[in-house]
């Protein structure tokens, strides 16, 4: 078995890896030359304000008595510069919405696993164009762009990483460093002649980051008073900064100022995904070289933004999130970054239609360069007779291009030049997606097709192994070497292709994959016409229906990906299942709890999604519920009259009992304290910390009899799950768990209902002296019943507890008991192991169906792999890198998730065998045996 779960794992884990090869690739090319506007630009200097996590809306909007919430910035876009939105892209995060606005290229999605700090990739950026840039802020942020410039031209002063403290009293202070540092730099300079000479140089970036929105954004949510708080002081200090730097160049007019964000935040305080809220941001551009505010009569936008900012007779210029790269190029005439794919805004210039034409004409040159590098690389690496050119572009009509733009720049005819080279940017930028795809289609078939070769083998071991529907049929040895040779050639064959074209080495393994995968699946062909004979000697209209509930059982768990509301009509279904199959007459109390169950269940997906409001008083509620039933469920076990009561169990569950009434307590004292802006009290986290480590501890040393052991487990998940909640999710591992522990009752009915055993004594059961492999049975129609009932309560142990399929579900509010400071992996960690304790409650008493209706772990299992793979495939043919971002960024998270789930799920089982089958012996206690 270990053989079969590790190769399991690893095609799994090559699948998952698939799809960022496939459609999220880095689309960075080296080895272009600079391009640069040959005419003077109109500044000096650039000051660019980021205010991370700050909404469009939450900026422009007037507050509720009509003032505006940022009055000097409202005042410089109705009276001195240039305003709209930025359109950023997923995922909405620091660091990609970072290297778009200062690179001007999208970083690929598998950037964000490299981490945020380091730089997964070298690339150019404004900052290295430059003759020097000085940058204020955060320790995440800036030394990613110093570190990628080239020389040393690019200085940061960070803050300690400590100061990121979502518990602190105000997080505006971190954008308050910022602006005491820049004006104590200025006042510096004066007394510091290198560095004078050095600000009052050309082509002078200075770059501050203000992160106090974004934390507060979390900490409190964007509609908190602490949010827009913090916008009015960034206001004030960009002000202040604004009115200094003028002051000390002498009001010259040559600084241009850009004030926008890295992305936008969901009204939960989160981001990372597609969510207008996130992917809208500010953009306010004023200063030497931009234009003034144009009056307009009327102006169409889908969103009705403009009526409700009190903006319609103001020009509203929207870019995508890259443009701004070119635009501060241009604006002081630095080369454009090679990587860069952002088209010059131009309306936001205020200069000659010459140096327009001639910027537009850099730029279309300078994407065109990545495109020529992209194509050459791909032609290198394609057999001649198999590589396909992009027609539009080819080497003539280049040419054309070039000649036509620089005879409308001769003649003066601008406008013409322009829109030439907009529409040579479009091609290039076309051109460019074209060969980063190139082998998309060829590496997502080789998947799909080591994808259904997997299923069938699973499928077919299931057969052989666990079922009596074939006959074993000796091996013919002849046969199986011919066989062996012959899909060993093609491998060959495979390998040698890939090499004359140098492919990279994962593409060896996606498309080599499919052969041994086919090859056990085309060694076990007697196995298939046994089973075809078989399947024919059956009723059609029964095989035909039940393959029909198959498919339509399998699509209600694909749907609830997009709509959780199906798992309730799943759940309602279930809950009519005792009376379909005749079960309720022999167990009525069982099937009457049972449906109670399934119907109280069936309310958590309806719930609106967590996060949105915390409700303290629902988490300890669910603390205090976990201990009542505790109580009643000890002294029950104290009445049986098996002599199961060991003094020192007992001490186990009191144990247990005790750190569930502490996490209750942590939880809400935490709450309080950060709700009265006073941070994590450090006792509550020393606690919070310890019941973490001892939890899973106290759970090995409870005796391993079912009731008892799955008991402890309850109680230890608990007080960990209550630690990391923050509303009404606390409730859902309590109702799923009496759900659980009356499945493995219903499902001994069941056995009995369809004769396959006897009913074993779950009361005197125990997992240690289950694993009997002689009492094992073959697989029945049922069991696939069974199967499908775990996948669905992983299903729903996911989305139950308000989680959505998507990146930016998870509240960051959830780990609060244990650390406040900013901390991507450790947050990341600790919102992992929430999402996974309700999955560990389905598996263990997974692993007890399993082991009461003497089945072999194995052979549920395969069912259950064969389902999630089912399913895997439907998503991975929906995955797409196109349309909006929301869809784009769920079609990647649906994928991922469902990989995830099967890759966990196998991970689960081990784990659920450890958790009910081992127990820590302690020096000096008796053995018991229950006679």
């Amino acid at each position: 078995i270990p053989i079969f779960i590790l190769a399991g794992l690893l095609v799994h884990c090559v699948f998952l890896v698939s799809i960022f090869d496939i459609y999220f690739s880095s689309p960075l090319v080296h080895g272009m030359t600079p391009q640069q506007t040959p005419l003077p630009p109109p500044a000096k200097r650039l000051v660019l304000f980021v205010a991370d996590g700050l909404r469009a809306d939450s900026l422009y909007e007037l507050d509720s008595n009509g003032t505006p919430r940022a009055p000097y910035l409202r005042g410089i876009l109705e009276n001195n510069g240039s305003w709209g939105i930025s359109h950023t892209r997923v995922p909405t995060e620091s660091r990609p919405g970072h290297v778009a606005l200062i690179a001007g290229f999208y970083e690929d999605v598998s950037a964000v696993a490299k981490g945020w700090k380091e730089n997964p990739v070298e690339f150019d950026s404004v900052f290295n164009e430059s003759k020097y840039t000085w940058s204020w802020g955060s320790p995440d942020i800036l030394p990613m762009f110093a570190k990628g410039a080239t020389g040393d031209h690019v200085y940061t002063f960070c803050y300690a990483a400590e100061s990121e403290d979502f518990g602190a009293e105000d997080a505006a202070k971190l954008d308050i460093w910022v602006f005491d540092h820049v004006k104590s730099f200025f006042d510096s300079s004066r007394s510091n002649q290198t560095l004078f000479s050095a600000l009052n140089e050309e082509k002078v970036v200075l770059f501050l980051h203000l992160l106090g929105i974004d934390t507060n954004g979390h900490a409190h949510r964007p509609n908190s008073r602490e949010y827009q708080e913090n916008i009015k002081q960034v206001d004030k200090g960009v002000k202040e900064i604004a009115s200094m730097i003028d002051n000390f160049y002498g009001n010259d007019g040559k600084t241009a100022f850009i004030l926008t964000s890295d992305h936008g935040m969901t009204d939960w305080g989160s981001h990372g995904a597609g969510h207008p809220s996130e992917t809208l941001t500010p953009l306010i551009v004023w200063g030497a070289g931009v234009n003034y505010p144009q009056k307009v009569t009327s102006q169409f936008f889908e969103d009705n933004f403009l009526k409700e900012w009190k903006l319609e007779k103001l020009k509203r210029l929207d870019v995508n999130q890259a443009d701004i790269a070119p635009l501060m190029a241009a604006l002081i005439g630095v080369p454009f970054p090679l990587n860069s794919v952002g088209t010059l805004p131009l309306e936001y210039l205020n200069s000659s239609a010459h140096f327009k034409a001639e910027s537009m004409f850099t730029n279309a040159v300078q994407i065109l360069e990545q495109f020529k590098v992209k194509m050459s690389q791909k032609k290198e690496t394609t057999l001649t007779f198999l590589f396909t050119p992009f027609k539009p572009l080819s080497d003539s009509a280049q040419i054309n291009f070039f000649k036509k733009i620089r005879l409308y720049i001769q003649q003066q005819k601008y406008d013409e030049a322009v829109s030439l080279c907009k529409t040579l940017i479009n091609l290039a930028l076309e051109g460019l997606s074209y060969y980063h795809t190139y082998d998309r289609l060829f590496l997502g078939l080789s998947i799909a097709v080591g994808f259904v070769g997997w299923t069938t083998y699973v499928i077919l071991v299931i057969i052989k192994a666990h079922t009596n529907l074939t006959k074993t049929v000796p091996a013919n040895k002849k046969k199986s070497t011919v066989l062996f040779y012959s899909f060993a050639s093609a491998g060959m064959i495979i390998a040698f292709f890939l090499l004359i074209q140098t492919c990279p080495w994962t593409y060896y393994i996606y498309c080599l994959l499919p052969v041994p995968v086919w090859y056990a699946v085309v060694r076990e062909i007697p196995v298939i016409q046994d089973l075809a004979t078989n399947v024919l000697s059956l009723h059609i209209g029964q095989s035909i229906g039940f393959l029909l509930v198959c498919i339509l059982a399998i699509e209600i768990l694909v749907f609830s990906f997009f709509y959780r509301s199906a798992l309730t009509v799943g759940l309602l279904v279930f809950a009519g299942w005792p009376v379909i199959t005749q079960l309720w007459i022999q167990a009525k109390t069982k099937a009457l709890i049972w449906t109670l169950l399934c119907v109280l269940l069936a309310i958590f997906p309806l719930m609106p999604v967590v996060g949105r409001d915390p409700n303290i008083p629902l988490v300890v509620a669910a603390g205090l519920l976990t201990l009542l039933i505790s109580c009643f469920s000890l002294a029950s076990l104290c009445k049986s009259e098996n002599n199961y009561r060991d003094n020192e169990d007992l001490k186990v569950y009191f144990y247990q009992m005790f750190s569930v009434a502490l996490s209750t307590y942590v939880v809400s004292s935490t709450h309080n304290s950060l709700k009265n802006k006073e941070g994590l009290p450090v006792m509550n986290q020393i606690i919070s910390w310890m019941i973490l480590v001892s939890s899973p501890v106290l759970l090995l040393l409870s005796p391993t009899f079912l009731f008892q052991r799955l008991f402890s487990i309850l109680l230890s998940l608990m007080s960990i799950y209550l630690l990391l909640s923050t509303g009404y999710e606390a409730l859902f591992p309590l109702v799923l768990f009496g759900l659980m522990f009356v499945w493995i009752n219903m499902e001994q009915e069941a056995l009995q209902h369809y004769g396959l055993s006897l009913k074993p004594k779950l009361a005197v059961f125990n997992f240690t002296y289950a694993v009997d492999i002689t009492q094992f049975r073959q697989l029945h129609l049922d069991d696939i019943r069974r199967s499908f009932f775990f996948v669905f309560f992983i299903v729903t142990a996911f989305f139950g507890t308000g989680n959505i399929a998507s990146i930016n579900s998870f509240d960051p509010a959830s780990v609060y008991c244990f650390l406040t400071v900013f901390s991507p992996f450790m947050m990341g960690g600790l919102l992992l192991l929430k999402v996974a304790i309700p999955f560990v409650l389905v598996s263990c008493t997974f692993e007890a169906v399993q082991v009461t209706t003497q089945l072999s772990s194995k052979s549920l299992f395969l069912i259950v792999l064969v389902i999630s793979d089912v399913m895997a495939l439907h998503f991975f043919f929906l995955v797409k890198d196109y349309g909006s971002w929301l869809d784009i960024g769920t079609s990647i998270s649906h994928y991922v998730l469902v990989m995830s789930l099967t890759i966990f799920m196998m991970v689960m089982n081990g784990l659920a065998q450890l958790l009910t089958t081992q127990r820590l012996g302690l020096p000096g206690r008796t053995k018991h045996h229950s006679t």
